[in-house]
């Protein structure tokens, strides 16, 4: 890691979620005086450092967003360097992904752009979803110089904003792809560890499915890496692990990290999993609440080759997976099994 010569500014937006809470820590541990831009109704929950200095920002009204932005610092200062952490990727109208995903990012360029406020290293958060589905016969890997051809709603909404992001001359910006980022507090792969936990392991499809993933650590790590590093201004990183796992490698992880669970493998034909998506989609939008399986959710399901290749971050600013899925998965488990029994615990009193 890159010291910091100086105490430098850096803001994080979209700071309140999972991975969020993970890159303020690591600016405060780098050195760098850290600001979280939050919205109003943002749960702070792992935003609890009292050095952490917060900037309410409202991402629909631009005009606002370049008054906050503003007034977040004195006078004449910017931020050295902002990571754009913001987006959504699971949404009840499936529009919100371009508001949410692609027109804030246009609302926030253009406010930094009224406040005179252009960081050294703008970093973008995308995902490797962006990209869509490749070579699912002979398995070869994704690269940063592969075509993208996004076949979800979320996916086309990050390649519209990466797109926007090369059409601004005067934004510095880096932007990352990272593939399934998992750790203490992500959701997604934490109902994976449940049902495991619950003896039950559900897969998708009959194809052979190779998975890549990364710690967050390791994304976080690479973040601040790359926001100094002269040779990433304006291109496109995959971050993820080196290495594919199959389902079956990743099931015997969990359980052994769970203390040696005996599982049932399930495999789920892909119409039947494409019936419960519409199905769990609609109900979500009864209830007006975004459900974790949808017809975007089944799409990334049923891709079949995640394998990366990530040789671009290694050769520019030295990326290197320091947690491996069994390192990563043992972190995640403990602290699910250290919630699962506090709340047990609580329970009982």
């Amino acid at each position: 890691m890159n010291d910091i010569k100086q105490k430098k500014k850096l803001l994080v937006v979209g700071a309140g979620g999972f991975i969020g809470g993970f890159i303020a820590r690591k600016s405060l541990e780098l050195g760098y005086e850290t600001y979280v831009a939050v919205r109003e109704s943002t749960s702070r929950r792992y935003l609890d450092d009292e050095r952490l200095k917060f900037v309410v920002l409202d991402y629909d009204d631009e005009q606002s967003l370049a008054a906050r932005l503003r007034d977040a610092l004195p006078e004449g200062e910017r931020w050295d360097y902002i990571i754009y952490n913001l987006g959504a990727t699971k949404c009840v109208n499936f529009l919100d992904f371009n508001r949410i995903n692609y027109i804030y990012l246009c609302n926030f360029i253009e406010a930094l752009r009224k406040a005179s406020m252009i960081p050294d290293r703008f970093l973008y958060m995308s995902s490797l979803s962006a990209i869509g589905p490749g070579d699912e016969k002979g398995y070869e890997p994704l690269t940063s110089r592969s075509i993208p051809q996004p076949n979800t709603r979320y996916g086309v909404s990050k390649i519209k904003a990466e797109t926007f992001l090369e059409t601004c001359p005067d934004i510095p910006w880096t932007i990352f792809r990272p593939t399934g980022v998992y750790g203490p507090h992500e959701k997604d792969y934490l109902m994976m560890i449940e049902s495991i936990d619950r003896h039950f392991d559900f897969g998708v499809g009959f194809r052979r499915q190779m998975l890549t993933f990364v710690y967050v650590e390791d994304l976080v790590n690479a973040m601040f890496d790359a926001i100094v590093a002269p040779g990433a201004l304006k291109k496109k990183y995959i971050i993820s692990e080196s290495r594919a796992y199959s389902q079956k490698e990743f099931r015997r992880i969990v359980a052994r990290h769970l203390g040696g669970r005996w599982v049932i493998p399930f495999r789920l034909p892909l119409w039947m999993v494409y019936g419960a998506s519409v199905v769990a989609e609609r109900w979500g939008v009864f209830k007006g609440k975004p459900s974790t399986l949808n017809r975007d959710k089944f799409k990334i399901m049923k891709q079949r080759n995640w394998n990366c290749d990530v040789s671009d971050a290694v050769r520019d600013f030295g990326f290197t997976s320091r947690y491996p899925l069994d390192e990563g998965v043992r972190l995640t488990v403990e602290a699910y099994l250290r919630e699962k029994n506090g709340a047990a615990e609580g329970g009982h009193k």
